[in-house]
């Protein structure tokens, strides 16, 4: 009787096989879709940021299917405040702080790396290492010299810029956000990227165009790695329309920092002085790539 039974199905399968159809396997058993309300009027969007564009409107209390989580821009919603947003079934974005949900959501695998040409190759093993938050002054700059270099290689940024910000943005590395999760130029976590493991909130300054200054909270990258956050930095310097203006400047590190601040690196209206003064102040233009 059992052989009977395996013949009767195997039957169908190889006729399948024979006729080159699909075969088709249900997996939702093993990653189901959530589904999950929303509390109030909320954008569906198609990056997990509030800058991304707008697909659609979700109405309160109307229904959602989640595929998965992800790290994107922290928002303050109806629900809670968070970082997460959810992916839903059609791969568009909705912040988690307006979804009402007891189920667990699982993490988003993580994205191919881009297809561009600048993106950023391995470094040699004598630069594997980079610099920590535990080091002096000159250890930090020693170590920071070929991660930096290296960038300039691959996407032109001046090495002289690169190590001034590391310098400036992490407190030689003693930053909590350098020390802990190895982000040494201040990346925010509008998108994870592909080179950030997550995203954390911090306590941060930011000023306004008029100069004004106040304390504020962010929500910045963390990488598993300091050489992840040199690449990520280059990569994004060469990649962002923005920043476009300052590579006709490659050679002029000085212009090339002012060019950054201009298009919104940094809110601080000293920004460009005070990187200027440490590229000055070290020589940071020697370690500059020929």
């Amino acid at each position: 009787m059992l052989r009977s039974a395996s013949k009767f199905l195997l039957a169908p399968v190889l006729a399948l096989a024979a006729s080159g159809a699909a075969l088709l396997v249900d997996v939702s058993a093993a990653h189901a879709a959530t589904t999950s309300a929303v509390r109030g009027t909320v954008k569906v969007r198609t990056g997990a940021t509030n800058s991304s564009a707008v697909v659609r409107t979700v109405k309160n209390k109307a229904k959602v299917s989640i595929d998965c989580r992800v790290s994107g821009q922290y928002v303050r919603g109806t629900v809670r405040r968070t970082a997460q947003w959810d992916r839903l079934t059609d791969g568009k974005y909705i912040s988690h702080a307006y979804v009402v949900s007891k189920a667990a959501i699982p993490a988003c695998p993580p994205p191919p790396p881009p297809a561009v040409a600048s993106r950023p190759a391995m470094l040699p093993p004598a630069a594997m290492t980079g610099p920590t938050g535990t080091m002096t002054n000159a250890q930090f700059l020693a170590a920071s010299i070929a991660p930096a270099q290296q960038s300039q290689r691959e996407t032109r940024v001046p090495a002289s810029v690169t190590l001034a910000q590391a310098i400036l943005e992490s407190g030689w590395g003693r930053s909590s956000l350098s020390a802990t999760d190895k982000n040494f130029f201040g990346m925010k976590c509008f998108t994870q990227g592909s080179f950030a493991s997550g995203c954390r909130v911090y306590v941060t300054s930011e000023c306004t165009t008029a100069g004004v200054c106040f304390t504020t909270t962010a929500t910045f990258r963390t990488y598993p790695s300091a050489l992840n956050s040199f690449r990520d930095h280059g990569f994004l310097l060469a990649n962002a329309t923005r920043y476009a203006p300052a590579f006709n400047y490659t050679r002029n590190p000085n212009q090339f920092a002012a060019e950054i601040h201009k298009a919104g690196y940094a809110t601080d209206p000293n920004y460009t002085t005070k990187l200027v003064a440490v590229m000055a102040k070290y020589n940071l233009y020697q370690y500059d790539v020929a």
